[in-house]
């Protein structure tokens, strides 16, 4: 062997070298050389494939199609399992939330004559409930994700981040439509005239959605991992509903209390949104920065722990 990488062959490709010296007699450690020079002269010895740029983009391409066709075909399997048995089906996922608009419109219009903003109490109690659901709904559907597929994900094809995928976008897409159709509900029925900020709307559903899609992601593990956690995060998240300002205005609180509500991310969210749905509404506190960084770091701390779980959560270990 010591021949071998003696006479200036050392870059010679091992297939080259196996094609030259398969066929001689044992014991010929001297003919190699001269078989490997007249093969090569002859142009018998077949080219060594090698990986190009362009294969590398093929591989990508098919590997994100891929994706892409099982994310599809899990958004419409949650679809059926999670619509399909209720009665009316899709339609049961706008009609809960305008229930609940019209059951607080039908309770505080008995104590108070007018909304704190505007003249309109469905459009105020909408203006919070709404990006509240944003973030409620994405975090508790995100986190039951494993345990809902947890038999698809014994297929190679099928990987985590297609399942947290599929379900955030249909929770989303869920989400966008039950708050265009409410909003349309009651600028018809109640007459609203005044303009609204869609844009600003949309980045403070969107910021809620984000911050859903976090707490979500870290509770697929943490409830894996502490199930005691999952019961103290749900007696922690209960209260939330009453103190994030869906039926108050941060602003009308004693000032001990207003600071310390204002750590509460989802505060900001819903001062966000009303702020553009009532144009003369000035919300003093809010702060998006805050929320958008909120929100980035809990999704960025749920990837975190789900790539370093993606083991167990495969072996079913977890």
């Amino acid at each position: 062997m010591l021949l071998l990488f003696s006479n200036g062959f050392r870059g010679t490709p091992v297939s080259e070298l196996w094609l030259a010296i398969k066929d001689l007699p044992p014991r010929s450690d001297c003919g190699i050389w001269r078989q490997l020079g007249r093969r090569r002269a002859e142009g018998t010895i077949p080219p060594v494939p090698c990986r190009t740029d362009d294969d590398s983009a093929r591989r990508d391409v098919r590997l994100i199609e891929q994706h892409l066709r099982v994310t599809a075909a899990l958004i419409v399997r949650e679809m059926s399992t999670r619509y399909g048995s209720k009665p009316g089906g899709y339609l049961w996922a706008i009609f809960d939330p305008v229930a609940h608009v019209a059951m607080m419109t039908l309770i505080f219009q008995v104590f108070a004559r007018m909304p704190a903003l505007g003249l309109s109490f469905p459009l105020f109690f909408a203006s919070g409930y709404l990006p509240y659901t944003f973030y409620q709904r994405m975090s508790s559907f995100m986190a039951g994700t494993m345990k809902a597929n947890k038999a698809l994900l014994s297929y190679p094809v099928v990987s985590p981040f297609d399942a947290i995928v599929s379900r955030f976008v249909l929770q989303l897409m869920t989400d966008v439509l039950v708050t265009i159709v409410i909003l349309m509900m009651i600028v018809e029925l109640a007459d609203v005239t005044q303009p609204m900020n869609v844009a600003g709307m949309v980045k403070a559903a969107g910021a809620a959605a984000v911050l859903g899609l976090g707490v979500g992601t870290i509770n697929i593990v943490m409830f894996a991992r502490f199930p005691l956690y999952e019961q103290i995060f749900g007696i922690i998240n209960r209260p939330l509903f009453m103190i994030s300002g869906v039926f108050f205005l941060p602003e009308n609180l004693p000032n001990p209390f207003r600071e310390f509500i204002l750590y509460n991310p989802l505060v900001h969210i819903i001062v966000w949104f009303r702020s553009s749905i009532y144009p003369e509404y000035r919300a003093g506190g809010l702060d998006t920065g805050y929320v958008i960084e909120f929100a980035f770091v809990c999704f960025a701390a749920g990837l975190a722990l789900l790539t370093t779980s993606m083991r167990e959560i495969r072996e079913d270990r977890l």
